[in-house]
């Protein structure tokens, strides 16, 4: 077949690329190889344009037992144990496909997990969508979150908690991401990378078809009205599979079975048969005709590109294959060996009694192109509406204001989302969704695992940098607010096209927030996911990195929880005073606009913050912890009240400010790091007492109370609403939006 300047155009590959390639082969590439070039060295797999930022974040530390380079990071959790853990991205093709976008997203972070010798033991899912009033959006939330539900449901893994949050920017291009959390022995972690010349490559899982091709290629490009016809490149899931795999490749890497083992997720084959031998040094050589298939006549270029779910591919020596072959027989799958390892250090494919491909293995994986982008301020960010300036709504109406915030889509209780899944399989949750953060009571450990996922996008769009700094920061004070401390971070860096010179800028200053935020609070970056092109020809989405924590909680630190557990407790706030309402969701919410600037993240509170919390807990002075981030101090105090599930627990609080303005901001500011206390009356002197030694400002908001009323008094207003009242509005989601849940209910 001639290639043409089309048909390399088609693979997402540029004129320059193309040389490039010829020059690797020192000739022209067969079409099995370019289809192996174009996935390989697409965004999606290469990182190409984000590669020069990722290598400034921080990778090490002792707890850090593998870094990014790996299908998941690993951190130290106590003598026998260790965390892994990653997040990913199934954006494209959750808009084009929701139900089947998200269960394979689920599907594909799960094998990240297992594959490293891991049992997975929690999944998170933070989701961005567009108007909840749109029919289309609330097709796609009820598609993926019944794909997230049945798929981690039937293998097997709790969702333990997530995230949910609705703008305009999201309206063609919803974000689904999927972080998974799993456990394994130290001595158990297993890495993909091939080695031993004459070892065997074997196959496992699925059989492979067409579906799925080119899906890489799709997730690193911009969706536009012809992306509807490209169906073809999302995968169709299949948990029972998945969950015979899972205990298969657990049993195998228990057993010393296997030399090294790599999922086959994006790029399929390709990636994990080129990965494994590049990272390892060495040659491979397998023939496509051994491969089990699903379809009949399918060409090479099929059988490399495709990206059919459920599938394994091993690494063992010829000694082990019968061990191999057992274990796999066991859980009703079978080995087939497709080639072996060889010190030539190309990757040969035959197909039908012919090379159709011939590809230096590192070239394809370790040597992409790398291209440093040039980065440009948007304009928009110095033209933001002044938050101190905004027109404010008068005290007298807050009460009625305060519900209708409580019920708006961003702020309202999730519930009718996490409620769809099974948080409580496993039986190690100890705090499930709509907390701090999920923590995990482990299995023959006496520590706890707390996990969180934080990202706030307006903060983002307002200011990159300060916005990625505070995505590290509280999801690091979500997990501290349990009594964890924080271990390290995986991210996933949603943004548009890094061709454009403002989103890049975007890009890199995020990155810049994070690795700064990283360094200072101590929590490595173990790996991730870049997710970039999410746009439509209308706009970009906002720059959305997503942050996913781990934290450990050991003894003598017990877990804390959000919520106020009883009446007569004394309520107390950790922070300094908001000064006003830049990037903060109460003003977009009246105003449907973004104001600015966005509240400054002080990276050394933060971590005094941190370290408080966790002496807190260590001490078991405090009742409850939660912190204050969307929605500003009256959401935090309503959502402590709330989750409580009493409504006759109430409370009664009293702010100070000068001005009525200075009240407005102190409710619904989002400046950080604030935290709302709850100590029995005996214990205000000790948590007094370690703020001091801390450095950290306090104040004595009020108390618990059995009235089942929300007061807050100030010289300027008094708010008084029944909890009941509150509750209503908080969770009133369900009759707001019925589509949603009708079509949650079908599912």
């Amino acid at each position: 077949m001639r290639i043409t300047p089309e048909i390399v155009a088609e693979h997402g590959l540029s004129p320059e690329e193309y040389e490039k390639i010829k020059e690797i082969l020192g000739r022209d590439p067969t079409i099995t190889e370019l289809g192996i070039f174009s996935v390989m060295w697409s965004e999606h797999c290469s990182y190409k344009n984000s590669k020069p930022l990722l290598k400034t974040f921080p990778t090490t530390g002792p707890q850090v037992l593998q870094g990014p380079g790996e299908n998941a990071g690993v951190v130290d959790f106590d003598d026998r144990f260790a965390i892994a853990f990653k997040i990913e991205s199934h954006n494209h093709p959750s808009a084009i496909e929701p139900y089947q976008g998200a269960a394979t997203g689920v599907g594909g972070i799960l094998r990240d997990i297992f594959t490293m010798g891991a049992r997975p033991i929690a999944l998170l899912d933070p989701l961005r969508f567009g108007d909840p009033k749109n029919p289309r959006t609330q097709h796609l939330i009820a598609g993926v979150v019944a794909g997230i539900a049945d798929y981690g449901n039937s293998v097997g893994v709790p969702t333990v908690g997530g995230e949910c949050y609705f703008a305009p920017c999201y309206e063609g291009n919803p974000l689904v991401n999927v972080m998974c959390i799993g456990l394994v022995e130290k001595e158990h972690i297993v890495r993909a990378v091939a080695s031993g010349v004459g070892n065997l490559v074997f196959y496992y899982g699925n059989p492979t078809g067409r579906d799925g091709i080119h899906g890489a290629t799709f997730a690193s490009t911009e969706l536009t009205d012809e992306s509807e016809e490209k169906r073809g490149a999302v995968q169709v899931g299949d948990p029972f599979m998945e969950k015979k795999i899972l205990e298969a490749t657990l049993e195998l890497i228990a057993q010393g079975a296997v030399v090294a083992l790599q999922d086959m997720g994006a790029a399929g084959l390709t990636c994990s048969t080129a990965e494994m031998a590049g990272r390892g040094g060495m040659g491979v050589c397998i023939d496509l005709d051994k491969v089990p298939q699903r379809a009949e006549n399918m060409t090479a270029y099929e059988i490399m590109l495709s990206e059919s779910q459920e599938r394994m591919l091993g690494v063992c020596t010829p000694e082990q294959l019968p061990i191999v072959e057992s274990i796999l027989a066991k859980w009703d799958l079978k080995a087939y060996v497709l080639g072996q390892l060889d010190d030539s250090g190309m990757m040969k494919v035959l197909h039908r009694g012919e090379v159709v491909a011939c590809i230096p293995a590192a070239k394809i994986s370790e040597d992409s192109p790398v291209y440093v982008r040039k980065g440009k301020r948007p304009s928009y960010m110095d033209n933001l509406p002044d938050a101190t300036r905004a027109e404010l709504p008068p005290t007298k109406d807050f009460e009625n204001i305060i519900l209708e915030f409580l019920s708006s889509p961003n702020v309202c209780s999730k519930r009718w989302i996490f409620e769809q899944y099974d948080y409580m399989v496993q039986t190690q949750t100890l705090t499930g969704p709509g907390n701090n953060a999920a923590v995990l009571k482990i299995h023959d450990s006496n520590n706890a695992l707390a996990v969180s996922t934080d990202g706030n996008s307006l903060f983002c769009y307002v200011d990159p940098y300060e916005g990625g700094k505070h995505a590290v920061a509280e999801a690091a004070r979500n997990v501290a607010c349990t009594g964890a401390e924080p271990l390290a971070i995986t991210n996933c860096l949603n943004f548009g096209s890094p061709l454009k010179e403002d989103i890049f800028f975007q890009l890199a200053e995020a990155v810049r927030g994070i690795g700064d935020a990283c360094r200072a609070l101590g929590t490595p970056v173990t790996g991730g996911n870049v997710s970039l092109y999410n746009e439509t020809p209308e706009s970009a989405i906002w720059p959305t990195p997503v942050i996913g924590m781990v934290g450990k909680i050991a003894p003598p630190a017990r877990p804390m929880k959000g919520q106020f557990p009883g009446p007569n407790r004394v309520i107390l706030l950790v922070g300094s005073a908001c000064k006003h309402l830049g990037a903060s969701e109460f003003l977009r919410w009246r105003t449907g606009l973004a104001w600015g600037p966005c509240p400054p993240c002080d990276l050394e509170v933060e971590k005094r913050v941190i370290g408080f919390l966790h002496e807190l807990a260590c001490q078991r002075f405090v009742a409850s912890a939660h912190d204050c981030s969307l929605g500003g101090l009256l959401t935090t105090l309503v959502e402590c009240l709330l989750w409580a599930e009493d409504d006759n627990l109430g409370m009664e609080v009293h702010l100070v400010s000068k001005t009525e303005r200075d009240l407005v901001a102190e409710l619904f500011g989002e400046f950080t790091p604030r935290v709302v206390l709850s100590v029995p009356e005996i214990e205000v002197s000790h948590v007094k007492k370690l703020a001091e030694e801390w450095n950290l400002p306090m104040q004595l908001l009020g108390t618990t109370t059995s009235t089942g009323q929300m007061v807050i008094k100030s010289e300027f207003t008094r708010i008084s609403l029944a909890t009941s009242l509150l509750r209503s509005a908080y969770e009133s989601i369900r009759s707001i939006f019925p589509d949603v849940s009708n079509q949650l209910a079908m599912h």
